[in-house]
């Protein structure tokens, strides 16, 4: 996998609500993927999220279940 991170960025009708990093990561199953955990902040009110993501690479986990 050449990409090492990813850049995600939720919006509401156009307008940035906020932005995560998800970082390259082994998951424990073997699959491999991305993983970003953090806190956004709703601009208009001031209220914070705090946000986890995982994305999971189809097909990635090795067939014999060894990583």
């Amino acid at each position: 996998m050449s990409i090492k991170t990813l850049t995600l960025t939720f919006k509401e009708n156009e307008k940035t609500f906020g932005i995560l990093t998800a970082n390259q990561k082994e998951f424990k199953t073997g699959s491999k993927g991305f993983f970003g955990h953090g806190k956004i902040t709703d601009p208009d009110t001031g209220k914070k999220y705090q946000v986890s993501c995982n994305i999971v690479e189809i097909g990635s986990k090795p067939k014999d279940g060894k990583s």
